[in-house]
């Protein structure tokens, strides 16, 4: 199984699928998110030191995120490929990224970037509920992601959430920042001849989305 980067704009699904995908290649879905969260949680001095610096809204370092990433990737789990989301963000930590990954005798793999239209991503986004106890994601107004039952979640029943920042100003803005701090890197990886684009088409269900993504990664 190769290695994946996911590169995707908000809504686009890039959650869903990557828990698709860990399903169904048994294989870990690495956030950074993640991994930041998971050393707070741990109560080790870094875990502090993090947890103030997000208390702040100070960015956290790439130091810190690398390290944590490079240890990460030493487990088991990983050596058999691995989805890595949210990293890299820019052309530096991709070329540290490489560096991380020749010194763990990896390969680079694949990076697949899901491209979505902002009016459907905005849709998708403004009718978005999550599930806050498992993280599964579903939408009221399309037929294809509503939940089976109202306001339920169909994985774990829990109760759905909306999300604070799922409105159309803060979100605009979240998709057009988005778009012009990854240009960059995805023209990176382009050139590098590992970039793989797919399109996320309005009538695409998961299973659809998880079709073509497969494809991509058995081609």
């Amino acid at each position: 199984m190769k290695n994946i980067i996911f590169i995707a704009p908000p809504a686009a699904g890039k959650g869903t699928y990557s828990k698709l995908l860990q399903d169904k290649y048994n294989i870990p879905h690495i956030s950074t998110g993640d991994l930041l969260r998971d050393e707070v949680n741990k109560g080790t001095s870094l875990g502090q030191e993090i947890a103030e610096d997000m208390k702040t809204g100070k960015l956290i370092s790439d130091d810190i995120i690398t390290n944590l990433l490079k240890n990460r990737l030493k487990e088991e789990d990983c050596n058999n490929g691995y989805i890595l989301d949210g990293y890299p963000r820019n052309i530096a930590q991709a070329k540290t990224y490489e560096e991380m990954l020749a010194s763990l005798n990896k390969d680079l793999g694949l990076v697949i970037y899901l491209e979505v239209d902002k009016d459907l991503a905005l849709n998708r986004a403004l009718y978005r509920v999550v599930c806050p106890n498992c993280g599964a994601s579903f939408n009221t107004k399309i037929d294809a992601f509503k939940p089976k039952e109202d306001g339920i979640c169909d994985i774990c029943h829990h109760q759905l959430e909306t999300r604070k920042d799922d409105n159309e100003q803060t979100f605009l803005k979240r998709f057009d920042t988005y778009l012009e701090n990854t240009s960059a890197l995805i023209n990176y990886y382009q050139e590098k001849g590992v970039l793989r684009k797919i399109k996320s088409e309005n009538n695409d269900t998961n299973e659809i989305m998880l079709n073509k993504i497969r494809g991509v990664i058995n081609d």
